[in-house]
């Protein structure tokens, strides 16, 4: 693979979760309901990071949850009979409660499908919200965001690679080429 641009840096992380923090206020007229889970790996640090803006801006702390989709996958060549969410830390309760589903990029679909069924099997949320840092495109299900800090068209042939201090020690977003 060789990198192809910078398509956000730091800053615009910075920026776009900071607007996304704003809007979740805004669409749900506060957060008092709210629940804000992440997707493993990297949708839970932006989990974390929007939790943390919204009580700068609300003062109130908003349970987050950690969400592990492996034995939810379509992609698994073996599925076992008795699978369990390995790593999900969820709060205590996702019953009657607005949940707001973070993930890093949003590509066909498919992982956010897997997120679906994994909050289903753990309760029933009045409604489930999608936040994505990134939307490629090339959807193969019907799954659209809430909630997008950029929309980046890309060719199948391209990878869009988020990287955070968390894990990676910067935050930057790329598109590389696929030789």
């Amino acid at each position: 693979m060789i990198s192809k641009s910078v398509i956000m840096d730091e800053a615009a992380i910075r920026r776009a979760l900071t607007r996304i923090a704003h809007e979740i206020i805004e669409r749900n007229k506060g957060v008092e309901d709210c629940i804000i889970v992440g997707i493993k790996t990297r949708g839970i640090y932006l989990a974390q990071r929007l939790v943390e803006r919204i009580e700068m801006i609300e003062n109130v702390k908003v349970p987050v949850g950690e969400l592990d989709i492996t034995f939810y996958r379509d992609d698994l060549q073996h599925k076992s009979e008795d699978a369990v969410l390995q790593g999900s830390q969820l709060p205590d309760q996702i019953t009657g409660k607005t949940v707001i589903l973070v993930d890093d990029v949003l590509y066909t679909g498919r992982t956010v499908r897997a997120a679906l069924d994994a909050l289903i099997d753990n309760g029933r949320p009045h409604m489930i919200q999608l936040a994505v840092l990134v939307d490629r495109g090339h959807r193969e299900l019907p799954i659209r965001p809430d909630f997008v800090g950029k929309n980046v068209p890309t060719a199948r042939t391209e990878i869009v690679d988020v990287q955070l201090a968390e894990v990676d020690m910067m935050d930057i977003v790329s598109i590389r080429q696929l030789l």
